[in-house]
Parts: structure tokens; C-alpha cells; sequence
């Protein structure tokens, strides 16, 4: 491996740079400098990456190494729904550019726009004032209620979701994806327990949403300054789905700790400026005008699947194709807390 090789394997870059900036020149031309590209913290699933040349600035998206399972990882979609929603009551980076040549990078990529904005990892979004997070929370709530009022037909996603009950369809291919994850019968049993549960609770409704997939303060991004949204983020697992994943996947904080995943637990909630998980969901409920209401089933659905990802980080990270250096370690960590979370909301139901 040549020096300069070995310097962007070191700064979590695993391709060559050189074949995306001859590739850049002629897909993008008009920038001039050298390219200058940087691995993100964020895009544990999709690698992510800041590009640079001169005053001109992108994000790049990509698939991650290795063996991908069937639908996973799929890039496309994500660029599809960016493209859709560019000029929606939802906001989000403007897409720029998607090549589906894996011979540039290794695998299919995008760009879009990189937006300037603040970033949490943890829903308790520390350095905020509590009137300005109070009002976060709102703009947050907000946010996901104009995903799910969103007309999907309108911008064009009428195909973006397979019919059919969306939950149980859901439940098969993550307890599938599972399957392949764990590493024995042993691995995580309350997960086990938790998928035995919801596998005899599927619940029939025909409501039908443009949803986000994995919600949470991670994938919002605020204003510098203010407290609004300025973009919604990894669209990853986006699908037309039951609009109470996302809330439920979003409301997952009130019941994890600070250490899982940035939760609340435990918190002094009303000194924060915090609301209560009711008072949010109630403020979400109106904005959406939803005349559902989230049930135990919704709540276990989403610790299942938050459980299951995390399964799969930690896989990746084995096969070493995590960018943090402990994604195992973390991952593993996460699917047995989330697993145990949902575990816990099952007992006497």
C-alpha cells in the first residue's frame, strides 16, 4: 500500500480519491483546486464523507464494503426520496449527483448539498438552553408530522412501498435478517423473546405514510443559530410504511439510557426543557391530524428493530468494514439494550 494509501485508509476513506476526482472533473466540471475528502462520524450503515474543492462543498454517500444483504444499503433510494421531497414541506439536502458505476468508488454513490447546521448524538443536546431545546423539540415533533401529512403520491413515491400489511412484512425480513446476525442460539435471547411477542400481535391497518425508518435526533439536523430543522437526514431505510414506526422510533428516548443511543432516561426532563414523552406524542398527534394512537405493539416493534440494526453494526464490524475501531463492541452492546427495553415492555401482556 502506497503512502498516500495508507493515509486515506488511516482517515476511514476506502477508495481511491484520485478515481473520484477524475471522475468528479468530468461529471461535475467548473470546480477548480484539488478535492479534499473527509470520513464523517455519522453514516454507521452508509459511509459518509465531506468533499471539499476550493469554495465548493458536497456530502458523499456509499454503500459500505463487503457482502450486502438483499435491499440493504440501497443508496438509490435514498437519493430517490431526496429528490422527491427537494421542494416538500420536509426539509432536506439537496441531491446533486448519483452514479451508479461501482468501478469509481467500489460501489454506487451520491452527492448532495452539505448543509451548515448543528448535529446531536444524543436526545438530551447538551449546550442547549432549555427554552431553545424545548423549542427544538417542537421543530422536531413538527418535522416528522410534515413527513407523514406529506401527499406521496404527489411527488412521485406512489411505488416507493411493496403492499401488503406493512408490519408483518416487516417483522419477516428483519427476524430473517436477525437470523443471519446472531452468533448462536444464545446470542441475545431476549430479542428472541421479543420477535416470538410481536409475531403473535401483528396488528391489521391500512394506514399508509411516507416514513423515515430510523427517526431520532442523530438524523436531524438544526439550524445554526436557531431552533429549527434544516434538514432530515439518512434515508436509508425510508419506505411507505405505518407513520407510529417513526414515532415510536423516535419516542425510544424517553426509555433508554444516555448511554443507549443518546436516550433520557433518568434525566431531570422539565429542567432541560424537555417535554414529557406524552405532551410530545400529543403535539404530534394534532399537527399530523393521526386518529391513531401508539400501542404497546408499536413500542416493542421499534425496540426490535433499533435491536436488530445494531445487530448488524456489529457484524460489520467484525468482518471489519465498521468505520469506528469498537463498532462491535458498540453494536452488540445496543442490540441487547434495545432487545432488553422492548423485553421489558412485553412483561404481563
Amino acid at each position: 500500500m502506497s503512502a498516500s494509501a495508507a493515509t486515506a485508509a488511516e482517515r476511514g476513506i476506502d477508495f481511491e480519491v484520485g478515481r473520484l476526482d477524475d471522475y468528479l472533473r468530468q461529471a461535475m466540471p467548473g470546480h477548480a483546486g484539488a478535492l479534499v475528502v473527509e470520513r464523517t462520524l455519522g453514516g454507521m450503515s452508509n459511509p459518509t464523507y465531506f468533499l471539499r474543492r476550493g469554495d465548493w462543498q458536497a456530502v458523499l454517500r456509499k454503500q459500505p464494503g463487503g457482502v450486502l444483504l438483499p435491499s440493504a444499503h440501497a443508496i438509490d433510494r435514498e437519493y430517490r426520496v431526496l429528490s422527491a421531497l427537494r421542494d416538500s414541506a420536509v426539509p432536506v439536502p439537496a441531491p446533486l449527483l448519483y452514479c451508479s458505476d461501482a468501478d469509481v468508488l467500489g460501489t454506487p454513490f451520491y452527492l448532495m448539498q452539505r448543509l451548515e447546521g448543528r448535529v446531536f448524538e444524543g436526545f438530551a443536546m447538551p449546550g442547549v438552553a432549555p427554552d431553545q431545546r424545548s423549542a427544538m423539540y417542537d421543530a422536531m415533533g413538527a418535522t416528522m408530522a410534515a413527513l407523514h401529512s406529506l401527499d406521496f403520491r404527489a411527488v412521485g413515491l406512489a411505488d416507493y412501498g411493496r403492499p401488503g400489511n406493512y408490519f408483518a412484512r416487516q417483522l419477516s425480513r428483519w427476524s430473517q435478517q436477525w437470523a443471519q446476525f446472531r452468533r448462536g442460539d444464545d446470542d441475545n435471547p431476549d430479542l428472541d423473546r421479543v420477535v416470538a411477542w410481536l409475531s403473535e400481535r401483528v396488528p391489521d391497518s391500512d394506514t399508509l405514510a411516507l416514513c423515515h425508518g430510523d427517526f431520532r435526533i442523530t438524523n436531524m439536523m438544526f439550524h445554526p443559530t436557531e431552533p429549527q430543522v434544516v434538514g432530515v437526514l439518512d434515508w436509508e431505510l425510508s419506505t411507505l410504511g405505518h407513520p407510529l414506526v417513526d414515532v415510536a422510533f423516535n419516542s425510544q428516548a424517553w426509555r433508554m439510557a444516555t448511554d443507549e443511543n443518546g436516550g433520557l432516561l433518568g434525566l431531570p426532563l422539565a429542567e432541560l426543557g424537555i417535554p414529557s414523552e406524552d405532551d410530545y406524542l400529543e403535539r404530534y398527534y394534532r399537527l399530523a391530524g393521526s386518529k391513531e394512537r401508539m400501542t404497546t405493539f408499536h413500542r416493542v416493534f421499534a425496540m426490535f428493530r433499533g435491536a436488530v440494526g445494531s445487530a448488524g453494526v456489529a457484524v460489520r464490524g467484525e468482518a471489519g468494514h465498521g468505520f469506528l475501531p469498537d463498532a462491535a463492541r458498540v453494536g452488540r452492546k445496543l442490540a441487547r439494550a434495545y432487545a432488553q427495553r422492548g423485553a421489558q415492555l412485553t412483561v404481563g401482556l
